[in-house]
This record gives structure tokens, C-alpha cells and sequence, in this order.
């Protein structure tokens, strides 16, 4: 009997060859099964022709070059299962909303739907809307705007009237001192006595005139502040209220969050998150593509097989996404869900957690009596990990156990391969740190980039700070982003791969990675970069020169190991 269900979608291209995965998707850090790639391909065919709704995802600007500061591009999910019958196909989701809708056909709906018309979330919604227009009508009133104006100016004349009062004081007393010098000079008795009587109540005169001018002006500030604060003791009352309801509101709607696992057990969004410490679940919790899918699997009694996920459209501003890419699932938000959600099935072991680099040897390039120089292989930790204690640090500790340290300088992420310097004493510590902060240090990476790059080199300056809803990835960001610099330099082009020499002239966290890949940057993510581009083998990054002074005989030293790629 064929089904009948619209959100489960059949293989248009023959799928019989294609093995099917052992365990299911590790979401956090994957290639896609070729039975996604196969699904996914088949939805983006569908998001060109399809004409049921529309959005504009930017596409059309990215293909003719041409930006379009309104296009809004989307995270979309494929979700291989098996249905009752033994028949394979794939379910499909979005994030969020596309063209003001949760529910589009062909797409598993929503976890809750909290934009049907029968939905408390739109009553209640109605009723803290109101209560917005009514803060934006009394804060932009007329009355409002003018008491505000009226105080301001009135404060402003208040510091100008008094501060040209006290100038009026100064000149007074450095007269009335020149006048007292005199009368003691040139008369006595009782002649002096009254002169200097008179100077004094002179003195006594100034200091009242700016006493009644204070209080002038007191009078005339705390008329406008009373009428004002009248006004905004009723826009806090509005805001409090708006708060309690607001709070009250996203309580009530992540209890409808009702989330599925592979054992059959229902948890929900509040109970989720108190796991996690954090009060409350952040904004988007359960609207984004993966616990949409998995949830209406299992609502519907089909097997999850494999999943990925993939960005289509422009680019956010901030986060590096790039059209047609596969992604990993978000941590803040999915990270909890998806844990409870993906018991009780045979999930992948986190790739993150596995010693990649357990059996490789590290070489040690350089050693004297205050520190050493190693080539680290790319899969090996700078230093011990929460699950993961292999590192170059604990591996010099084993080695060097007879020596006041080894001390960490520097670190490099996981994936990157090349040099780093450790000091075996306090006081070569205590150098190398100076010159690393001090940026006197000069390190060269290498770098193979996914596309061919513009031109024979160039600098990029894009501010980053990490991204609290995913982390370990980074954003840019020019509001509150660390400032970031990086020249690079092409060394040869081919095969629509791009090999650089990579100059960071700052030192932030995933820096080299993001400045190719970001849209702003190279647009080009590195190859076999699983945070910012497509997982492979290994990270194609080398940390091939560092270039500081010994810290003991201040000889400047030069070290190179070529790159394995």
C-alpha cells in the first residue's frame, strides 16, 4: 500500500546501490551520508522551481553578483527514514519561519504551532503589543518629548548661570585680596577694622547670591522633574508589566515544546534546559530544522536513518554561511535538544572526543636548557581537553619530567598542524610570553582554500568574537567584535584550489579560519574545515614559520616546517 503522508518525500534517482549508514548522524560534526547529499540535491531542485510560496533567499543576486540587502538566506534539513512498510525517503524541514510562515507544504510542521489562529501565543501576544504601542506612545508623546527637552535645557542654563556666577566669585575675591593687602598697608585701628568688615561681608554676599541662585533654579528643575517623573513612573509600570507578561508568555509557550527520543520518551523545553543551568531556553529553541524532523519522525513511526543540514541564499552579516554548504547542527539551542532526543538510537561517536592523533609521533625540531620546538600533527591537542588528554603539552611533560616546566607559550585548534614553542623555565617563560603579547613574534601558516582567490594577495580586517549561540565558532562582528587582521599571499592556484601564505598580525580564536571563509573575508573556507566548510580528512592549515629571540641569549631564531599537503 503506498503512502499517503506529503512530508514524506520519495527518491526521485535510484538509490539501490547506495549502502545504508551503520549508525546514525553525529549532528554536531558529520559528512552527509550520500543518501542526503542525494535528498538535500533534490530539495534545492525544488526550492528553484517550486511556486506555492515565495521568499526571497538571494539567490538570483548571488548568481549575477549583485547584492540584495533584502534577501534572507535559511537553514534547511533533510532527514533519511524508513517507513512501516521498509521504504526509504526523506523528510525535510527549515528554521524558523519562511515568508512569515511556519507551515509550507512538503515540510514537517512545526514542534508547536504558535502561529495558528486558534493559539493562545496570539491572544497573548495581541496583549503585549498593545501594551508596545502604548510605551511608544507615551515615550514619544508630545508632553513627553517637551518635559524631557524642558529639563535638559533648564539643567544646561543651570550649569552655565552657575558656573558664571562662581568665575564672577573668583574675580571678586582676587579683587577683595588686593584690597585687603592694601587697607593693611596704607591704614589702622578702626579705619581697618571697618575695611576689613566690609571685604568680609562682601565675601558673605557672594556666597548667598550663589545659595539663592541654586535654589532658583532648584525650584524651577524640580517643577519640570516632578511632572516628568510622573510620566515615566507610568512608562516603568508599562515596561514591568510588559516584562511579567513577556516572561509569562515564553513559559507558557516552551511548556508546549514537547520533544520525542528513540525510546519513546516525551520531554519538554523548560525541563530540557534546566539541565543545562540556564533558566530559561534561549529565543528559537525547537524551531530549528533537526528536532523539527526527528520529532515528526517519531511522532509517525518512521526509522531515522542519516541527516544534514544545509544554508541557502546570501550570507548573514555574521556568521560564516555559505550557499549550498552542509553544516552542523547549533549547539545553544540544539545541543540539549537533540541529546535527549537522540536516545535510544546508535548515533555515531563524537568525532571531537576520539585521540585522532594518538598513534602519530610528534617531532621535536629544536632543544636546549630553557625550551623546545615541535611540529604538532594535525588531529593533536595544544593542551588537555575536557574528554581527551593526549596533547603536546602532557606529551613534553612525560619527556621532560626532571625540568621546571614545560610552560604552554601558545596553542593551535586541534585540526591545525606546525609549530609551537614551549619554555622549560620560568624565566624563558616569562621572555616568550612578553614577546608573544607584546606581538613581536612572526608566524607564517599555510593554507589550502577551497576556490581560487582574487588576486596575489591582500589583508583582511574583520573584528570577531565567539558566537554565544554556537560555540567553538566564531563571528564576525563590528559592534563588539575584537579587532582582527590578516595579510595573506597566493603560492599557486589549481584544480580550483587556492595554497596561501597566511600572515595573523592578531591572535583570535579561529581567526585564520574565518577570515577565508567568511563572505567578507576570501569567501573561500579552507579545505577540510568542519566548523566553516566541508569536513575532510584533516584541517589543510599549517603553522609553517615562527620567527622570535631566545630568551636567553636574545639571538633572533628562525624555524620552518613545510607543510604534509
Amino acid at each position: 500500500m503506498p503512502h499517503t503522508d506529503p512530508c514524506f518525500i520519495s527518491f526521485q534517482a535510484d538509490i539501490n546501490a547506495i549502502d545504508l549508514p551503520e549508525q546514525f548522524t553525529f549532528p554536531f560534526y558529520y559528512q552527509p551520508h550520500p543518501l542526503c547529499e542525494l535528498a538535500a540535491k533534490q530539495l534545492q531542485e525544488h526550492l528553484i522551481s517550486q511556486t506555492d510560496w515565495q521568499h526571497d533567499f538571494g539567490v538570483d543576486a548571488l548568481q549575477s553578483g549583485q547584492p540584495n540587502s533584502a534577501a534572507i538566506g535559511k537553514m534547511f534539513g533533510v532527514l533519511v527514514v524508513k517507513n512501516t512498510q521498509g521504504e526509504l525517503g526523506y523528510l525535510a524541514a527549515f528554521s524558523g519561519k519562511i515568508a512569515d510562515q511556519n507551515l509550507l507544504p512538503g515540510f514537517v510542521p512545526p514542534v508547536f504551532d504558535m502561529l495558528a489562529k486558534d493559539s493562545f501565543f496570539r491572544t497573548e501576544l495581541s496583549e503585549i503589543t498593545e501594551i508596545n504601542h502604548q510605551v511608544t506612545t507615551l515615550s514619544q508623546s508630545q508632553r513627553f518629548v517637551e518635559l524631557t527637552e524642558q529639563l535638559a535645557t533648564l539643567n544646561a542654563d543651570y550649569q552655565q548661570a552657575e558656573a558664571t556666577q562662581r568665575e564672577q566669585m573668583i574675580a571678586a575675591r582676587a579683587a577683595r585680596k588686593l584690597e585687603r593687602s592694601q587697607a593693611e598697608q596704607t591704614l589702622s585701628g578702626e579705619a581697618l577694622n571697618a575695611a576689613l568688615d566690609s571685604l568680609a561681608k562682601a565675601s558673605v554676599a557672594d556666597k548667598n547670591t550663589l545659595k539663592y541662585l541654586k535654589l532658583e533654579w532648584q525650584d524651577k528643575i524640580t517643577a519640570v522633574t516632578e511632572q516628568l517623573s510622573e510620566l515615566q513612573r507610568q512608562l516603568e509600570t508599562l515596561k514591568a508589566t510588559r516584562k511579567q507578561l513577556s516572561h509569562a508568555l515564553q513559559k507558557k509557550l516552551f511548556d508546549q515544546y514537547q520533544f520525542l527520543n528513540g525510546l519513546g520518551q516525551t520531554r519538554g523545553l523548560n525541563a530540557i534546559f534546566a539541565q543545562t543551568g540556564l533558566n530559561v531556553p534561549p529565543a528559537g529553541a525547537g524551531e530549528c530544522a533537526a528536532p523539527k524532523m526527528l520529532q515528526y519522525a517519531f511522532a509517525h513511526h518512521y526509522t531515522p536513518i542519516a541527516m544534514a543540514e544545509f544554508w541557502w541564499g546570501v550570507s548573514p552579516k555574521s556568521e560564516v554561511r555559505k550557499h549550498g554548504q552542509f553544516y552542523p547542527s547549533c549547539h545553544s539551542k540544539c545541543h540539549p535538544i537533540l541529546s535527549h532526543m537522540l536516545n535510544g538510537l546508535n548515533v555515531e561517536a563524537n568525532p571531537l572526543e576520539k585521540p585522532w592523533a594518538e598513534n602519530i609521533e610528534m617531532a621535536l625540531l629544536y632543544q636546549d636548557d630553557a625550551m623546545v620546538v615541535v611540529n604538532k600533527p594535525s588531529g593533536l591537542l595544544s593542551v588537555p581537553g575536557k574528554t581527551i588528554s593526549d596533547s603536546a603539552f602532557t606529551r613534553l611533560q612525560q619527556q621532560f619530567s626532571d625540568v621546571e616546566g614545560p610552560f604552554v607559550i601558545h596553542r593551535l585548534d586541534m585540526a591545525t598542524s606546525g609549530l609551537l614553542v614551549f619554555a622549560l623555565t620560568r624565566r624563558a617563560n616569562k621572555s616568550l610570553q612578553k614577546q608573544f603579547i607584546s606581538r613581536t613574534v612572526k608566524k607564517r601558516y599555510v593554507a589550502l582554500l577551497d576556490g581560487e582567490v582574487p588576486s596575489p594577495s591582500g589583508e583582511i580586517n574583520l573584528p570577531m568574537r565567539g558566537d554565544p549561540d554556537d560555540r567553538p565558532r566564531q563571528l564576525v562582528c563590528f559592534e563588539h567584535g575584537k579587532p582582527a587582521r590578516t595579510e595573506w599571499q597566493e603560492i599557486e592556484t589549481k584544480h580550483g584550489q587556492s595554497k596561501v601564505f597566511l600572515y595573523p598580525h592578531t591572535g583570535r580564536t579561529h581567526q585564520l579560519r574565518v577570515h577565508c571563509a567568511h563572505h567578507l573575508g576570501l569567501n573561500m573556507a579552507m579545505v577540510g574545515d568542519g566548523l566553516y566548510g566541508t569536513r575532510d580528512k584533516r584541517l589543510h592549515l599549517h603553522a609553517e614559520t615562527l620567527e622570535f629571540d631566545h630568551p636567553y641569549t636574545k639571538q633572533h631564531m628562525i624555524f620552518q616546517q613545510d607543510a604534509d599537503f
